[in-house]
């Protein structure tokens, strides 16, 4: 996960973390400043194996078809290699100083609908429509545009979902939205949380998806091929979960993303990010 970079910077790490062996690169959407999408776009260019991804895309802001347009495009462009993580978004004054603060259940609503057009857009049926509260497709018309290539990953590019777990609640309404997807990434609502402490145990987590699994099963739906994505720091700077990566592998777990949140921005943070780049993944 890279903190700081502009898509030059970025892609350059893409590409020295793919000479190094590891095997995806992240970065997280903001409301103004670098474009994640067109980040994403340069590191495609760049790189040939490695996988490109968002950690993470507020979906609800986004219009459905211009998520689908610049997500379907990465993926063609890089040949299949495109991830996108998704959630409501942590709410700061880098979102409020554009848009006004609509409220968590409008903020869901509003993801779900935009999660279902991306799916019906990226399938490739030309005739595909959508009645939702927010988001109306209607029918193609003669003057409409033809429909893109279909990209590479189908039905579409994988989407990571947060998934927040409360052992208080008996509806895990955030779970239920992670199980109809390709992946979780997994958080729990742990009241009083100590600073420094743990966001994530072993314990909590474990939980956490065993509900998924039932979540899952209750649609029909495999639990193998479905992604555990778990964030973490081997540093020790940025505490975020407890456990080794082998233990959360044990557990589940099929992704650690080392997310160094602590390095700062600037000339100094970008030389750490690549040394700690071109020192290949924790072994």
């Amino acid at each position: 996960m890279v903190p700081y970079a502009d898509p030059r910077e970025f892609a350059e790490l893409a590409a020295l973390g793919e000479e190094r062996g590891w095997d995806a690169v992240f970065t997280w959407e903001s409301l103004y400043g670098e474009h994640a999408w067109v980040t994403l776009a340069a590191a495609a260019m760049a790189t040939s194996r490695i996988r490109l991804g968002t950690l993470l895309t507020p979906a609800s802001r986004h219009r459905p078809w211009d998520l689908a347009s610049m997500v379907g495009s990465v993926d063609r462009l890089s040949g299949g290699r495109v991830v996108m993580t998704v959630g409501l978004g942590a709410l700061h004054s880098g979102w409020t100083r554009f848009e006004p603060d609509e409220g968590r259940a409008t903020r869901a609503r509003k993801l779900d609908e935009s999660l279902e057009v991306y799916r019906g857009l990226l399938s490739g049926d030309s005739s595909y429509t959508f009645a939702g509260e927010f988001y109306p497709v209607g029918a193609a018309g003669g003057e409409a545009p033809p429909s893109p290539v279909p990209p590479p990953q189908r039905p579409h590019p994988p989407v990571w979902v947060v998934g927040s777990y409360d052992p208080a609640r008996t509806r895990q309404r955030s779970l239920e939205r992670a199980a109809r997807w390709q992946g979780v990434l997994p958080t729990v609502h742990v009241p009083d949380l100590q600073p420094g402490s743990p966001h994530l145990t072993l314990d909590s987590v474990g939980d956490a998806l065993e509900v998924l699994r039932g979540l899952r099963d209750v649609q029909g739906l495999p639990w193998e091929g479905y992604d555990v994505v778990i964030e973490g720091d081997s540093t020790g700077e940025f505490v975020k979960s407890d456990g080794t990566p082998q233990q959360w592998a044990d557990l589940g777990a099929t992704w650690w993303i080392e997310s160094w949140w602590s390095v700062p921005p600037g000339a100094d943070g970008l030389a750490e990010i690549r040394r700690r780049v071109a020192a290949g993944p924790p072994r």
